[in-house]
């Protein structure tokens, strides 16, 4: 592991854009999020800035000017890392440190490395560990972790052999393969905890968001856990889950997850699907805002992205609920501005945004109001006839608390009076279809 004693590594970290750069974001604003990343990591920062590449080299990502410019920033600051806040290519990687004679690491990298670190439980190492291997194959050179972080080093070095590389591609490809058989052991016993949780008569409601919008310490505040819950990127990356009884007497589970990022790395994504099934299997999802950042509108943007790709698939859909969170840090006009929008959304779309400040707990009340009002949306009483095969259903009901009595009709059959809200109906219409056509009577 990164040896925090140690002194900290230095590191340039670069924002590059060109004339095709999406014009949906504030560079300056990426660069900061590209500094709070790099400073998660634990290393020293001696110059950071936003730069314009006229054309990306398909061999060494940058031109020869910007290259001789970064050489001479390395010698001026004694740089050892440059971080580039993009995607780059093996042979970029290769090519950019041969030339400058520094680590370098783009953004997957970064994220990758930050994971590493913060990784808890045994199936977050597994997940961290596959993604990072996986992306360590397709490169000519190791990650600044594995080739110095570990067995110290001065920073300016050429990187290991050929020969070195190929025995850790033969590595990398053993180790992925006891890694997934490592995961499907630990996706079983999951399941299985999954499958228990189903029996659990409380739904479950998981908080979603961008990272440092402040889930965690919402999270805090309602269960009065004690989250990690820093002003640092990636500060929560297990999910982690509490019963709790909401202030209007109902009994929930709340998830705190992992917050996304733009450009979250497709190794991580995959190597998290599991983790992140938590969120697809919720009733209900809180996406929590930072409402007072520039970006909040951008990051809404990203995190629905990533919400439609966990969400394929899921049957049924869970309904999302927006914290409008850092409310309290918004100039007073831009706040009354807020309000109006909060409006606006809910006439428009029927959806529902609650202002929040989760260090104080302001709004947390009408935030959990709504979320009962939604548990509770179109609850309706049904009698349903249980046969002699209708066991598991039966049983399906009692678990979720929704029986109100249970009589026997003029035939001697069972007769169970429920209460189903919404979300309970479609579950059982999901997971019982044949018993809604034949046993549901008026």
């Amino acid at each position: 592991m990164y040896n925090s004693e140690a002194p900290a590594w230095k590191a340039i970290v670069i924002h590059p854009i060109t004339a095709s750069t999406s014009k949906s974001r504030i560079p300056e604003l990426q660069l900061e999020e590209a500094v709070g990343l790099t400073l998660a990591l634990g290393l020293e920062i001696v110059h950071s800035s936003v730069i314009s590449i006229r054309q990306i080299r398909p061999s060494i990502f940058f031109g020869a000017g910007k290259l001789e410019d970064l050489d001479a920033l390395a010698e001026e600051t004694e740089a050892q890392i440059l971080v580039i806040n993009d995607e780059i290519s093996p042979i970029q990687q290769r090519n950019i440190e041969k030339r400058l004679g520094l680590k370098v690491i783009d953004r997957t990298g970064l994220i990758l490395e930050i994971f590493s670190l913060r990784a808890r439980t045994k199936e977050g190492k597994l997940q961290v560990e596959l993604a990072r291997l996986s992306y360590e194959k397709s490169r000519l050179v190791r990650t600044w972790t594995h080739l110095e972080r570990q067995r110290g080093g001065t920073g300016k070095t050429g990187g290991p052999g050929e020969r070195q590389i190929e025995l850790d591609r033969r590595l990398i490809a053993d180790r992925i393969v006891k890694l997934k058989r490592e995961l499907e052991e630990v996706r079983r016993t999951r399941g299985l905890q999954r499958a228990g949780r189903e029996r659990m008569p409380f739904p479950i409601v998981a908080l979603v968001g961008y990272t440092n919008a402040g889930k965690s310490t919402l999270f805090n505040n309602a269960t009065k856990a004690k989250v990690l819950a820093k002003d640092m990127l990636f500060a929560t990356l297990d999910t982690t889950s509490r019963a709790m009884k909401t202030p209007q007497g109902r009994d929930i589970i709340l998830s705190d997850t992992v917050g996304f990022i733009t450009d979250l790395p497709h190794e991580l994504i995959a190597a998290f699907r599991a983790t992140l099934e938590e969120v697809a299997e919720a009733d209900i999802l809180i996406h929590v805002r930072d409402i007072s950042g520039a970006e909040t509108e951008a990051q809404k943007h990203d995190v629905d992205q990533i919400l439609d790709t966990i969400l394929k698939g899921a049957e049924p859909l869970p309904t999302i609920i927006e914290a409008w969170n850092k409310a309290d840090l918004l100039p007073e006009a831009a706040l009354l501005e807020a309000k109006a929008n909060r409006n606006i959304l809910f006439k428009r779309d029927g959806k529902v945004a609650v202002l929040t400040n989760s260090e104080s707990g302001e709004g947390l009340d009408e935030l959990f109001d709504e979320i009962d009002k939604e548990l509770s949306f179109g609850a309706k009483q049904k009698s349903i006839i249980c046969g002699a095969n209708d066991g598991k259903m039966r049983a399906w009901l009692y678990d979720k608390g929704v029986v109100l009595r249970e009589i026997r009709n003029d035939d001697g059959e069972v007769v169970l009076k429920v209460s189903l809200d919404k979300i309970n109906e479609i579950k059982f219409k999901s997971q019982f279809p044949e018993a809604i056509e034949s046993a549901i009577v008026a």
